[in-house]
């Protein structure tokens, strides 16, 4: 059985954001082959004062262990009210610091929440039918080809 630390149970237990955005203007939907988690992350975007295009509301449906469901739970924590711009740059370090660490068998979750919203952002941009940033377009590339290399491996072990 792994051991998560208090932090990690508190998010599973009592998650933040749970749930669907009707209408969301992009959905993210990740998983993972070999451990079964699936992850949608749900956004809504909104303009601050600035004019500048932020999260204005970040939900997340996810089917998985606790890690996944804690990771998930973070990331839209991270994520609401920021911009576009800063949204795009957190990571699965900054999730795994917010938790206090993961057992390393589990860190797979905090990059599932990661790439959960880069796909979520890349397709609000590709529903907008706009320019998608380089960096956003980078990350979506990057977890198509591991999505592809992971299915061929899985594949060749049935």
């Amino acid at each position: 059985m792994i051991n998560y630390n208090k932090k990690v149970m508190k998010y599973f237990l009592k998650p933040k954001n749970a749930g669907k955005i009707k209408n969301a203007d992009g959905i993210g939907k990740v998983g993972n082959i070999q451990c079964g988690d699936i992850m949608y992350l749900f956004i809504k975007i909104s303009k601050n004062k600035k004019n500048q295009e932020i999260i204005k509301d970040i939900k997340f449906e996810t089917l998985g262990c606790p890690a996944a469901i804690a990771s998930s739970s973070v990331v839209t924590e991270l994520a609401k009210n920021k911009t576009l711009d800063e949204a795009i740059k957190i990571t699965n370090r900054d999730v795994v610091k917010v938790l206090g660490n993961l057992p390393p068998i589990k860190y797979h979750c905090s990059l599932l929440a990661e790439e959960a919203l880069t796909e979520a952002i890349y397709d609000y941009y590709k529903k907008q039918k706009r320019k998608i940033p380089k960096k956003i377009e980078e990350k979506h590339k990057r977890i198509l080809t591991l999505k592809k290399e992971f299915e061929k491996k899985f594949k060749k072990s049935k």
